[in-house]
């Protein structure tokens, strides 16, 4: 379909919005994990690796846009472990057909919940809590770059895979991922900094990071967690929390 007729098709603009606003959802995600670890870096250091590892998160989605038939591909099993459990109703309800999507869903997920129980401890540690106080670093420039870019690439793949299954015009689709970045790079510093500000907010972002994490494990397995029941079970625990911050906040006056 042409530039032309797309911008002149309703139908291109109701996908358009409706893909913009599933890819910002998904996005929450990568911009949880970057704040967190962005935080973990000296101040001067956070702001560079936050627009930086955002920066890789577009070029990733970008580059997978223009392999759109490989990336389609992914889904094809390549490996089977023949434990593929079936229910009574003749549905099965974890499969181990795994194509390369599915390992790097499962990669992903585990490498979440490390990361997240690492950070646990970290947060819990008060001789580490006291190195970062002073300005200090638990984690090199280096090494959250890296991080960063391991996690973009689950993200990305996740991501784009949304938006290969809800239209079949790829402006549209390049359209809805640099919208989607840009108020990910818009909204990056004022997360990170209200998490640095309310450590209870960090063992609430860890703890979103431990749920994705088993989510992005059991997706990799055939066990199709639906993102609504995640992303309302999350804003609730935000909405819990913020009340908790009022009320604090309101004491402490």
């Amino acid at each position: 379909m042409s530039l032309l007729s797309l911008v002149t098709d309703p139908a291109a603009w109701a996908a358009l919005a409706t893909l913009i606003v599933m890819e910002i959802v998904l996005g929450i995600d990568n911009l949880i994990f970057i704040s967190i670890l962005s935080n973990k870096l000296p101040v001067e250091q956070r702001a560079r690796v936050r627009r930086l590892g955002i920066g890789l998160a577009l070029v990733l989605r970008l580059a997978l846009l223009s392999t759109i038939a490989w990336i389609a591909g992914m889904t094809a099993p390549v490996i089977d472990l023949g434990l593929t459990h079936v229910g009574a109703d003749g549905h099965a309800t974890f499969e181990t057909a795994l194509s390369i999507r599915d390992l790097i869903l499962i990669a992903g997920g585990l490498f979440l919940l490390y990361k997240a129980t690492t950070e646990i401890h970290h947060s819990l540690d008060p001789v580490e809590k006291d190195v970062t106080a002073q300005g200090g670093a638990l984690i090199s420039f280096g090494s959250a770059i890296i991080q960063i870019l391991a996690l973009d690439m689950v993200f990305s793949i996740d991501s784009i895979l949304t938006a290969i299954g809800m239209t079949d015009d790829l402006p549209v689709m390049i359209v809805a991922v640099i919208t989607a970045v840009a108020v990910m790079l818009f909204a990056a510093t004022p997360l990170a900094e209200f998490i640095a500000r309310n450590p209870s907010v960090v063992m609430l972002a860890l703890g979103f990071l431990l749920m994705i994490g088993f989510v992005l494990i059991a997706d990799g397995f055939g066990v199709h967690v639906p993102k609504g029941y995640v992303y309302s079970a999350m804003a609730f625990a935000g909405a819990v929390e913020a009340l908790n911050l009022m009320a604090r906040r309101k004491a402490t006056r």
